[in-house]
């Protein structure tokens, strides 16, 4: 069994906020795979279900970010799951906007939630970092994360949150590196190559309306006829 972790605050008023991005993650990952309906465990709530072998357990802490560890270590005893079996997903300000990253253990780099996962779990669990920018300064991160995503970073939020789903099935198999090619697939799809994809080739040789306009007539008139014409101009 795995648990998968989404983090951000309760609550409708915080629902579309940068720092709530790891909710709309396990959301998107229960709508698309067939997961149960939410309910209320753990301080939280939770929803269950299976991609591939994996019995998986998504949980949305309702203990408010900086208290997370609280539900994730309850949930954790409960279920009698290792911090190697368990991924958080959450905003990172040290990624530009639309980018994912994999990382095992390390430092919580001051993110309140991270911290109280520390204090509770230890550091030894996975992270999925979503990448929502930086507002420049420290004194302006508090009022950046918990303010409403742009309109304008609708379309990248997007393409990340499918990409995470699509992905989701690598993730559970612990093949990071395919679950990374499945987001960047959705967030920076390759480019067509020249000559392909709705691009037609290049022809050959001119086309015939091409080669008439830039290839002069013959002259089909008598030097006398020319000669004539040079007097009437």
């Amino acid at each position: 069994m795995k648990l998968w972790v989404g983090l951000g605050n309760p609550g409708a008023k915080y629902a579309g906020n940068r720092h709530n991005i790891g909710f709309m993650a396990v959301d998107r990952i229960a709508e698309d795979h067939g997961f149960g309906p939410w309910r209320a465990k753990f301080q939280g709530q939770i929803s269950e279900g299976r991609i591939g072998a994996a019995r998986i357990v998504l949980l949305k802490p309702g203990t408010f970010m900086n208290l997370s560890g609280q539900s994730v270590g309850e949930a954790m005893r409960f279920h009698k799951i290792d911090p190697a079996d368990v991924t958080v997903f959450h905003d990172e300000l040290d990624l530009a906007p639309g980018r994912c990253r994999v990382k095992t253990g390390g430092g919580h780099a001051g993110h309140n939630g991270l911290r109280s996962l520390h204090s509770h779990i230890g550091e030894g669990y996975h992270r999925v970092r979503l990448g929502i920018g930086h507002p420049g300064h420290k004194d302006r991160v508090s009022g950046y994360v918990l303010a409403d995503f742009a309109k304008a970073d609708q379309g990248w939020l997007d393409d990340l949150l499918r990409g995470i789903s699509d992905g989701a099935p690598a993730l559970a198999a612990d093949d990071s590196a395919r679950f990374l090619n499945a987001v960047a697939l959705r967030t920076a799809p390759p480019r067509p190559s020249s000559g392909q994809q709705g691009k037609p080739a290049a022809p050959d040789k001119p086309a015939p309306d091409a080669a008439d306009a830039t290839t002069p007539e013959p002259e089909a008139r008598s030097p006398l006829e020319r000669l004539v014409d040079r007097f009437r101009r």
